[in-house]
Formats: C-alpha cells, structure tokens, sequence
C-alpha cells in the first residue's frame, strides 16, 4: 500500500469581498497612510492571537496557511453556548501519550493536555459499546442493558431507543449535531442508526472494527460486507483506499467549512484508531524503527497518525473561527490490548478486564473557556459525566423524570472544585459468571461473587468473579522474537479466588489485595453491588440472526430488520371460525403450562 498523508487540510472557504472603494477614501493624505498602517497592525495582532503558540511550531502554520491560501480569523461568536467537541480513541492504552511517559510521540496531545486540563482519576468501560452507550446516555450498561460483552454485527440489538441521546437534547436548544467516525451502538434496524438517534449528519463506520482503507469486515466465513456510511447510505463514493484517520480528519473540517460558527455545533469525532488491525501510512513508521516489537511498531505509527490529525481538527476549529467559543474533550474508549500494541502500564490488566488498565483511560478538557488552565484534576471521573455536563454547557435541560447515572463535573474540571461523585459502578455482568469457585458464602450470604462486578466507592475499589487478564506488562514486552518471559510479575489467580479489595489512591497498580484484612469493607461494598443490582433490566444479547448477512443486503452491513406487514383484515366467518380455534388453542396451553414466546431473532423489550 502505497505510503498516504494522515489528514487532509482544510478545503478553502469563498473568498471575503473585496472592500469597496468608499471605505479607503479618507479626507487627507497622511489620514489615508495612518489607517491603512492601523488596519497591518490589526492583522498582525489577530494572527499573532489565533497562531497557535505553544500548539504549533511556526513554520508548520505557515506551511499550512501558505497549502490552503487561507488566513486564521477570529471567532464571532453571538451565542453564549459553546461548540462541543468530543473526541474519542479507540483502545489507547493507559501509558500511551507523552505525557505518562510513552516513547510514542504524541505532541498535539501533550500541549493540549498541558495548555487545559488533565483528568488522572478518569474512568471508561472495559471495552467500546458500553464506554458509547455510557457517553451518549449518561447512564451505567446495567439501565441500558448492555451488560455484557459488546453490539455483535449480527444481532438484532441496538443502543434502546426510548434512551434520549446526547445529541437529541443538544438539538433541542439549538445545536447542530454531527458524527464522524465509529458508531457501534447497533443498527439492526433503521431507528437505530445514528440518524435517528439524534445526529443531522453521519460519516463513518456502523461495526467495532475493520479495514482502514477498504473499509470491509468480516464477522465470520461468509459473513463480510462494506462498512461505510453518510447519513443512512452506504458511502460508495469513498471506497478509494484512504486511510480512515485522514478521511475523518477531511469530514471534519469539510463540516466546520461549512458552518456558521455564530451557531452551537456539537462534533461527536469517533476514531477507528488504534483499535486492530494495525495499519498505518508507510511514513509514520519513521521514528520508530528501534521498537523490536512488530505489533508496538505498527501502534505506534497509528497512534501518531491520530496526533497530526487531532493537530488539523484543531487547526482547523481555529481558521474557520470555532475555536475561541469551543471545548474540546479527549478520550479513550477503554484501555490498550498489549496483544495489539498497546500498553497500561504501570496499570494492572488489558482492555476487557476491570483491572485498572482496562478502565483507566487517558483523558483531558482543553478550551479556552476553561477558568484554570494547564492543570491536573484527580477526582473521580466518569465517562457518564459527559451527558449531564455537556447538556449543562449549552444551557439544555435533563428530563426530572429521566434517571442517569452521570454527574456535572464542570466546576470540578475548570475550577478545581470537588467532584461530586464519590462512585463508579464499573459493572454487573450476570451473564459472565466463569468464576466457578464464587460463591454467596464468599460474599458474606450478600453477593455471589461468581458473578463478575466491580465497583469504586470513594477510595476503595471492588472486584467479584473474573475480572480477566491480571498481569503487569510492560511496553513492548510481547516480542515477535519468540517465546520469552517478558517480566517476573506474572500472577495467577489463587485457586478460590473470587474477591478483591484494593485502596486505588494508595495503591493505584492493584499490588496489594486487601480483601482479608477489611472485611468490614468488604461486606459496605458488597451491600452498595446489591443495591446497583436491584435498579438493572434485563440483559440485552440477543441470538445471531441469519438475516444480518451482507449478501443479503448489496454486500453492505446495515439494517436488516423490517417489520412484517399486517394481513388484510379476515370475513366475518372467518373471523368466528378463529376465534373458536383460539380458545381452543388457550385452553391447551393452560393445560400445558405453555406461555407466549418472542418472535424468532427478535429481542423482547
């Protein structure tokens, strides 16, 4: 594959009018010299304000300015709402930015980082369509139904649809909604396509993962399709071979281009990177030739692909006057998959496991309208925060009658005040239950600890069943080389184990279980679980419906499910000649004990 840039530039926006001749008439020679000397020292001081400083080398704006023929202006902003911008990487581990000390090169994220606000006690999911869910919700996977596991491109399964979404009730005070990049929250049917879930437009993918310049996946032998959408079609048009980042990138300036920025835009960008496969343009393997390990390497190069490309977003927020009015939050779905490049440490565990390191995630806030810049906030967190907080921002309305689990965290963000969350229920999984050895008497009659759960009450973090994959592994630790130990902490989960207990401010690596030595928290913590659990419905996660295939569908993933049309209304006589069979047919079945079933494929609820 031949070597490709990581994000496009900015298409140039309608020249301004030229002035007309009347506005350069002034009564008198020197007059005329003096106001077109105030109107160059204008311009300087607007460039000089909007460069970006700290953010941009000079000459890589002046490189960009000369490339697009464009002038950076200011933002005219007539409303009091902000434009809300989310960004969010796909299994980012825990170590990899600059600034937690990663040898990947990530400069835009560590002078946006350092310019706003680092959040050091933040919390996602375990793995990508909860941490979606939670975000656009504000509510935990266990009031959502989504529990366990992820959204199967095969089931008929989707986000709930009596959920109101984020950028349902940003729209409802006057937001222009647009998402660009991963959906993964289900579309089995077509009111469960982002469309209809509250976005005017969409560009981007429907499923977890897939090619990032052929835009294919394949569930299964036999089960592949394009994955490509804008708005509710497949994008046939875009299947050239361009690397997802930059295509993203070109989406989102193409959007800001194009809009008024005296108007509230909420951008929702979802990137497919680093999620596997790990692909990346041939030039960004540049700088990381010394890493041994193959699947780190090509990580790496993905992982600084994403940095140019947040660097353009940003720029481009800038030149087409967003930027000065804007926020712009950072995150990671969940956390890195070592297997797949990626790496917590010093964090304990991987992506899917509720281990620290695969819910620990790397985020920061960066706005200029931030009251305490280029600090670190290490209260707690919750990627459900965003929800309340954002609708807060632009000065929206959260139903009373509708129940989240989300907190407004602005004050604690941009002033440094308090959070007012003192917990995170990581999950309840009912159906994940490979803990053989738990057990209600290990849960003090309280909980059955096979059942996998976690839960954070202010400093104190609890784990049931089988949290997943334990070990601390260090970067580049999985070697292509061959089967060697990569480090001396491999732990194996003790026979009988089905209980944790760690203090996370004193012991933030998990090293030290305290579950036999605190019984009395043990037991407070086990109690809040089981209060959690009362307010859960039932887990969503239905069968693989055959209906799902892409050859059935013009070789695309997308909706399937259509609702069966009603048969034309029977005669009278036949009518009574149903009704005598019908009761027939109860009278049996009460006998029986028989009760109604769902329609095949089709998940109840």
């Amino acid at each position: 594959m031949a070597s490709r840039g990581c994000a496009g530039h900015p298409p140039p926006p309608p020249p301004p009018p030229p002035p007309s001749p009347q506005a350069w008439v002034c009564p008198g020679k020197m007059l005329a010299m003096g106001a077109l000397a105030g109107f160059w020292v204008l311009c300087l001081l607007t460039y000089g304000y909007l460069s970006w400083g700290q953010g941009l080398e000079e000459e890589e704006e002046g490189a960009l300015l000369a490339q697009t023929g464009e002038r950076l202006e200011p933002s005219t902003t007539s409303t009091s709402q902000p434009h809300l911008i989310f960004i969010l990487a796909d299994d980012q581990g825990f170590r990899d930015v600059g600034y937690h000390g990663s040898e990947i090169k990530t400069p835009t994220l560590d002078k946006l980082a350092a310019e706003g606000v680092k959040l050091e006690n933040y919390y996602v999911q375990p793995i990508c369509t909860p941490s979606r869910s939670q975000f656009i919700t504000g509510k935990y996977q266990i009031h959502t139904g989504l529990q366990h596991s992820i959204i199967r491109p095969t089931q008929p399964n989707c986000l709930p649809l009596d959920n109101a979404t984020l950028p349902q009730k940003l729209k409802e005070v006057g937001y222009s909604t647009h998402m660009v990049g991963k959906w993964h929250l289900g579309f089995y049917r077509k009111e469960c396509m982002p469309t209809k879930r509250g976005f005017d437009t969409f560009f981007g993918s429907l499923l977890g993962s897939g090619d990032y310049y052929t835009h294919y996946k394949c569930d299964s032998p036999g089960m592949c399709g394009y994955d490509l959408y804008e708005n509710d079609n497949a994008a046939w048009d875009y299947d050239n071979g361009i690397y997802s980042t930059q295509m993203y990138t070109q989406r989102v300036q193409k959007i800001l281009a194009s809009h008024n920025p005296t108007k509230p835009i909420f951008l929702y960008i979802a990137y497919q990177a680093v999620h596997s496969p790990l692909q990346a343009p041939g030039r960004y393997f540049e700088h990381y030739r010394s890493i041994i390990n193959i699947n780190r390497r090509r990580y790496a190069a993905m992982l600084s692909c994403l940095d140019e490309a947040i660097n353009n977003v940003t720029l481009a927020l800038k030149t087409y006057g967003f930027y000065n009015n804007s926020i712009i939050i950072y995150s990671s779905d969940n956390g890195g998959q070592p297997t797949a490049g990626g790496s917590n440490w010093p964090l304990r565990g991987s992506k899917g496991t509720y281990w620290e390191g695969g819910i620990r995630a790397v985020g920061f806030v960066h706005s200029p309208l931030l009251k305490n810049k280029g600090t670190v906030c290490k209260e707690l967190v919750h990627i459900t925060d965003w929800y309340p907080t954002l609708i807060s921002l632009a000065e929206g309305q959260i139903d009373e009658d509708i129940q989240i689990d989300g907190y407004d965290i602005w004050e604690t963000i941009s002033e440094g005040l308090r959070s007012p969350r003192v917990d995170i229920l990581h999950n309840i999984d009912p159906i994940y239950t490979k803990a053989k050895n738990g057990s209600w008497a290990a849960g003090y009659g309280i909980w059955n600890t096979a059942i996998q759960s976690a839960i954070r009450v202010q400093h104190w973090k609890l784990l049931t069943g089988n949290p997943g994959y334990s070990d601390w592994v260090p970067p580049q630790s999985f070697s292509n080389l061959g089967p060697n130990r990569w480090h001396n902490e491999r732990i194996t989960l003790s026979t009988g184990k089905s209980v944790w207990l760690f203090n996370i401010t004193a012991d933030p690596y998990e090293r030290v279980d305290l579950s036999n030595r605190y019984p009395g928290i043990v037991k407070k913590l086990l109690r809040r679980l089981s209060q959690f659990n009362k307010t859960a419905v039932p887990v969503r996660y239905p069968p693989k419906d055959p209906r799902s295939n892409p050859r059935l569908n013009g070789g695309v993933w997308g909706p399937w499910y259509k609702e069966e049309t009603k048969k034309n209304k029977p005669s009278k006589n036949q009518a009574k000649k149903k009704q005598k069979k019908s009761k027939i047919k109860k009278k049996k079945q009460q006998k029986a004990g028989s009760g109604s079933t769902c329609h095949s494929g089709v998940p109840c609820g």
